[in-house]
């Protein structure tokens, strides 16, 4: 059976632009039903306006974004837009409610300003000026009525974002592969610690391993990192925004994926390495019928549980981890807190 072709959606910026279109189609016109915008993709892309309204001056319109197959929390959000004419030259752009407010450094946007990213910026006025030229005075007021709401489920807040969702996007498309939300917020995340002054980030593998790292340092919120399944991408991103200090965090499971060389420690990903295992079991000493017994272990948290944090055999693991990691981040200091199925850091490997 032939793989089905996943369908692309659009970001909320080009939404957002398609608004503006559509506002200012119907202050000049007094009716739009569709408008269609450049993309920096290099294509044209159809949007379909709802909610059409032309009251004292004021056009208002908004566009129902959709993000294809790789929907989050953004898919079906209201992108609305209000233009009226104003007495100057320009266009004023206002970031009405549900839109955030940035409020870190490390972002696309500056401390204080909209979270209207640069080039969903540049569409707008581009947008609009296909309709009203440059000598004439616009302004635009853009909102997402449950914008608020739907940024709680996000990271926004923990990114200095506050108040409501950001407009993005580079291309105005969004191509449905499954990690890149994930992958995009954590080069956020770091860059958001390192502009703040940290020397430090912590990547963790999951919730409890997050959870036992921040008991175990004292650092500010924008010093942790959910990496997830992530490492290899998240050791390559380190070593190329130049972090100083990382330390990572995990329970058995994960490390001894890592150890085995894995850049990405998702279950499909990566199978529980039983023959390397046994050959470091080997190499450090364990009889004959030991090893034997580790190549016929049903899961890592069973050999977990057997060995303990303090043997011989995690040790090596744990080494073997940290050896893996350090060839991919070769000029951070590095530290890997191997984290118990109870969820309280049990060793500390650097």
């Amino acid at each position: 059976m032939a793989k089905k072709e996943l369908r692309s959606g659009y970001t909320t910026g080009a939404c957002a632009a398609a608004a503006a279109k559509g506002a200012a189609l119907l202050l000049r016109d007094g009716v739009a039903e569709t408008v269609e915008i450049d993309l920096p993709a290099g294509f044209i892309a159809q949007f379909q306006l709802h909610g059409q309204a032309l009251h004292d001056g004021v056009a208002s319109c908004f566009v129902v974004k959709d993000a294809g197959d790789d929907p989050d929390i953004t898919h079906g959000i209201e992108l609305h837009a209000e233009l009226r004419k104003t007495a100057g030259r320009g266009l004023e752009v206002v970031a009405g409610k549900g839109i955030g407010k940035v409020t870190k450094p490390g972002l696309a946007v500056p401390v204080g300003q909209a979270a209207i990213n640069p080039v969903p910026k540049q569409m707008i006025a581009q947008a609009l000026r296909q309709v009203f030229t440059e000598d004439e005075g616009l302004r635009l007021v853009l909102s997402i009525p449950d914008g608020e709401k739907r940024a709680e489920k996000t990271l926004n807040a923990k990114l200095g974002i506050i108040g409501g969702l950001s407009l993005l996007g580079t291309t105005g498309v969004v191509t449905p592969l499954s990690h890149k939300s994930w992958t995009d917020t954590i080069e956020v995340e770091i860059d958001v610690a390192l502009a703040t002054g940290l020397q430090q980030v912590v990547l963790s593998t999951g919730r409890t391993s997050e959870l036992a790292a921040r008991r175990h340092f004292d650092l500010p919120e924008d010093a942790f990192i959910m990496m997830g399944d992530f490492i290899g991408y998240t050791l390559e991103a380190c070593q190329r925004k130049k972090v100083p200090q990382v330390a990572l965090s995990g329970q058995f499971a994960k490390l001894l994926k890592i150890a085995c060389g894995h850049p990405q420690t998702h279950v499909r990903h990566s199978q529980l390495d039983l023959t390397q295992l046994r050959r470091w079991a080997e190499e450090i000493g364990l009889d004959a019928a030991e090893c034997e017994q580790l190549e016929l272990a049903n899961t890592a948290r069973q050999i977990f549980e057997q060995y303990g944090a303090d043997s011989a055999l995690i040790e090596r693991i744990g080494q073997e981890a940290v050896a893996v990691c350090q060839r991919q981040i070769p000029d951070a200091n590095l530290e890997v807190l191997l984290v118990d199925y109870a969820g309280q850091v049990a060793r500390i490997f650097s």
